[in-house]
């Protein structure tokens, strides 16, 4: 039967199995079935026009796709049996460059790059590349602008060699009710935006080397009621040097949990980070608000100098952190108009004594005697991003074959972080 609805109930290409030739040159939006018309879902893509909605039936699939069409609806019909499986052999999984685009109710895993890859970056060397950092050196703003429209939605990325959902380049968009685990970089990064005008909200990242990552990602950016625990680090806000738009700024971090970021049996970092809740590195005026931070074995929160970029002007405040836990730590020479308040009265810091500049907000800026140190913890040695066990299966997409698409249009709309509650 034709598997559609709504609008799209009355399309052509219901009936015929097998074909690679898509229902018909014009008319209303179509919805194209893998494998039951397109043996593959590049050839589905590649056919698919502005509007079209592409639905994946259970299988895995070994390719790698490339979505270039503006406003299309990539879906799965079943967001834990539908596979896009890399073989460790194929740098992403899913590359998205069209305008307002989708993918949704699906999993990516097993690649040498990227699970799910938004970009304005056209250039296929650079995207195998991974997309973004020292490969750019960096991006030309100009010869690439950013993509405008995206979404990931129930979107499972696992065992990838750098990140599970990355939205580089790219802005306009949400990244909602996901799950990234066994990436050797990061579950969810968004860089190199500004503005970015991007949601990431309800999703969840445990077993990678970093939970969340942004990088000179800024302005209309919101991090909200997301769960990330059990990586090496949970959460890092940083500017680079190697990466255009520095530095980062003004991100919103509020009603997330951010726990238990100890995990050994996850891949290792470069750096070695392990046991860090929050790092900010050379990040400036963003808020973190509201979140639960607990079970951190090193630190809470750290601020840092960033290759060049002083972190400033970040307010921490009203977060729920556990007694006994180091709240924060400050490895900088200056306050730099950062303030850390309302956390909880128990909760010890490095410095152990802040400075009144660091206590009240807005926060001053004064010099510090010295920088303070995270907390002293044996450090495990990681895994390989492959023997990362898969996940259990994730809520799907409400009555996906059936749902209407909804290309990423007008995205992210009105965003009240106040509606999200403490978790």
């Amino acid at each position: 039967m034709c598997l559609a609805a709504g609008l799209l109930a009355a399309l052509a290409g219901c009936g015929g199995g097998g074909s690679d030739d898509r229902p018909g040159p014009s008319g209303p939006p179509a919805v194209l079935r893998v494998p039951e018309q397109y043996g593959t879902i590049q050839k589905a893509v590649d056919v698919a026009r502005s509007g079209d909605m592409v639905l994946v039936s259970s299988g895995v699939y070994r390719e790698s796709v490339q979505l270039r069409t503006p406003r299309v609806v990539l879906r799965g019909a079943d967001r834990n049996t539908v596979v896009v499986d890399g073989e460790f052999k194929r740098s992403n999984g899913i590359t998205v460059t069209g305008a307002a685009s989708v993918v949704e109710n699906l999993t990516v895993r097993n690649n040498l790059a990227n699970g799910v890859l938004f970009t304005g970056v056209t250039d296929k060397t650079l995207q195998g590349a991974g997309a973004g950092g020292s490969g750019y050196n960096p991006l030309d703003t100009a010869k690439f602008p950013a993509l405008r429209g995206f979404r990931a939605s129930y979107v499972t990325a696992y065992d990838n060699a750098l990140y599970g959902i990355y939205a580089f380049d790219a802005r306009d968009g949400v990244i909602e009710h996901s799950y990234g685990s066994g990436q050797a970089d990061s579950g969810i990064y968004v860089g190199q935006c500004d503005p970015c005008n991007t949601l990431v909200a309800h999703n969840t990242t445990e077993h990678n080397a970093v939970g969340i990552e942004v990088t000179n990602a800024s302005r209309g950016l919101y991090f909200l009621g997301n769960t990330v625990r059990r990586n090496r680090v949970g959460m890092t806000v940083q500017s680079n040097n190697l990466e255009a738009l520095g530095p980062q700024h003004q991100a919103v971090i509020a009603a997330n949990l951010i726990a238990d970021n100890n995990e050994a049996r996850s891949p290792e970092q470069a750096d070695g980070g392990f046991g860090l809740g929050v790092g900010i590195g050379g990040g400036t005026n963003n808020l973190f608000e509201r979140n639960r931070v607990q079970g951190n074995s090193r630190a809470a929160f750290v601020l840092q100098d960033e290759q060049g970029y002083p972190v400033q002007g970040n307010v921490i405040r009203s977060n729920i952190l556990e007694d006994g836990q180091l709240g924060l730590v400050v490895q900088a020479a200056r306050t730099g108009g950062n303030c850390f308040t309302g956390n909880g009265d128990s909760v010890p810091t490095s410095p152990d004594r802040l400075p009144s500049a660091l206590t009240t907000c807005p926060g001053g800026d004064t010099a510090l005697a010295s920088p303070g140190q995270p907390r002293a913890v044996p450090v495990p040695p990681g895994v390989s991003f492959r023997d990362v066990p898969a996940p259990p299966a994730q809520p799907g997409l409400p009555n996906a074959p059936h749902a209407p698409a909804r290309p990423a249009v007008g995205l992210p709309g009105r965003v009240d972080p106040a509606r999200y509650p403490l978790p």
